[in-house]
């Protein structure tokens, strides 16, 4: 694949982005994909490694040496062609995703692995501008009907993929847009949100319908961002649809119990970040959660912690602070033990270098009054984590005398989602997992169906949280699920 000797020859190449000082002025994505000859250049790095690990290593299983080659011969509508192939929505990839495929590449077992995730931005952002990503309407209408509970990457994927097989697919979306945490999580200097609408315009033209504002069942929780103006019950879906699909997210946040919860200015991250998003898009608030001027804390490590960073920095924040419960990781992972899989490492994203300090094995205490309901301060201390000798289990102890005070306006809680907050589970009848989400098994007969007759799920809400790419393999793969219950059998890919 690519040049023989490519890896010998070319070293890995970051994308070009804006200075770190100048993007904090806006909200724009800040990254360019690679030119023509840097993508060419990046391509002929893939090695004919006979195992491509890296297609393993990828939840949608894409092609990616066979891409990897075309944009070597600047062969780019074919290289298109074939990640559309196992991806619908690569702009969301390109862009987003922490790219385990790279962790897999055999060249990452001594060298810096091929950078498969710039090569596919470009891919995908070349496709739009040559204007060769157009609707794919079926050629074949089945007249069966489909409802899909959730507008997030899995619902879409599952939409776009029952619609290009025939079925009638209506989308029900709680929120006042489409795009589930593509649209009301991640911020729009990562995804923009242009690159959700132009996809939803595509997929109204091959026959796909969409109803936002529209809640099934009952929300039992803070949700993401209930713009819901109607309710629609499960009983109602049941007797109109010959199938639904239940994609809906996983958003109940994890909270932190400790003294002060209550204070004002406490927060979680998923009531913070959708607020900005929704200012970008040219809705008005009420009233705003701001870091302007403030001191922030963000608990939570994670890339929602990571979002909480660059947001608050560009809203002006006097000073941001990242906290994380478990120790500080490795700058360099032992690759001779993880790889192919997902190595355990130190990881600094965008938001960091623009300005923050990062502190790791830090527990919360509680939050300090300021005498008039408002969180002041921050009580924390120190972790120490030995292994337990019963158990093997990591365990951690506070570290006597480590307890100190940081200065806190702004705290905002990134510590991961649990389970569905929606009481669409119950309200269908659909049997739990012990997490709490959907119970459905993704391979042998019945994969992705659940307890209730022509009720599927997919995505978080079945899995738990998880990435945009994840979201999208299980979106493609319910979708089969179901034309295989409608038809008997089916030609989408799995």
């Amino acid at each position: 694949m690519g040049k023989v000797t490519g890896f010998l020859e070319f070293q890995r190449l970051q994308e070009a982005s804006e200075d770190a000082k100048t993007r904090l002025g806006h909200y724009r994505e800040f990254v360019l994909h690679l030119t023509d000859e840097e993508a060419s250049r990046q391509g002929a790095r893939c090695m004919d490694c006979g195992i491509p690990f890296c297609q393993t290593g990828c939840p949608v299983n894409n092609i990616i040496p066979d891409w990897n080659d075309l944009v070597y011969r600047g062969n780019w509508k074919l290289a298109l062609d074939t990640l559309h192939s196992t991806n619908n929505f690569p702009e969301f990839t390109g862009r987003v995703c922490p790219a385990p495929c790279e962790a897999s590449c055999t060249l990452n077992i001594n060298n810096d692995p091929v950078g498969i995730k710039s090569i596919e931005h470009a891919i995908i952002d070349k496709g739009w501008e040559e204007g060769w990503v157009v609707p794919q309407p079926p050629a074949k209408v089945t007249g069966k009907r489909v409802a899909v509970i959730g507008a997030g990457p899995a619902g879409l994927a599952c939409a776009q993929q029952l619609g290009r097989a025939g079925h009638e697919v209506t989308v029900f979306e709680k929120n006042d847009r489409v795009g589930g945490l593509l649209r009301y999580g991640i911020p729009d200097f990562k995804l923009e949100k242009s690159h959700i609408d132009r996809r939803v315009e595509q997929m109204k033209a091959e026959g796909v319908r969409f109803r936002t504002g529209v809640l099934v069942g009952e929300l039992d929780g803070p949700g993401i961002n209930d713009g819901s103006k109607e309710r629609v019950s499960p009983a109602e879906l049941l007797e109109q649809f010959d199938a639904v699909a239940l994609t809906g997210g996983a958003e109940q946040p994890r909270d932190l119990p400790v003294p002060g919860r209550a204070l004002r200015g406490v927060h979680f991250a998923m009531e913070f970040l959708p607020q900005q998003n929704k200012i970008v898009a040219g809705d008005k608030l009420k009233e705003q959660i701001l870091a302007t001027g403030k001191h922030v804390v963000v608990i939570g490590g994670g890339d929602t912690g990571s979002d909480c960073v660059g947001t608050s920095n560009r809203q002006g924040a006097r000073s941001v602070t990242q906290f994380e419960l478990m120790p500080q990781p490795p700058e360099q992972e032992n690759k001779l033990l993880t790889w192919p899989n997902w190595p355990y490492k130190l990881r600094t994203s965008s938001s960091h270098e623009e300005g923050c300090a990062r502190d790791w094995a830090v527990t919360t205490k509680r939050f300090v009054d300021d005498g008039k309901g408002r969180v002041k301060a921050l009580v924390g201390a120190r972790l120490e984590w030995k292994k337990d000798e019963a158990t093997g289990q990591m365990k951690m102890s506070e570290v006597p005398g480590s307890e100190f005070e940081l200065p806190a306006d702004l705290v905002l809680f990134a510590m991961g989602f649990v389970s569905p907050v929606a009481k669409v589970l119950e309200s269908f009848g659909v049997e739990k997992d012990g997490r709490g989400n959907a119970k459905a098994t993704t391979d042998g007969e019945g994969c992705y169906a659940t307890n209730v007759g022509k009720v599927f799920a997919a995505g978080d809400m079945r899995r738990g949280q998880s990435l945009v790419v994840w979201a999208i393999r299980e979106g493609r793969q319910c979708a089969r699920a179901i034309d295989e219950f409608l038809m008997g059998s089916s030609t989408l890919p799995r």
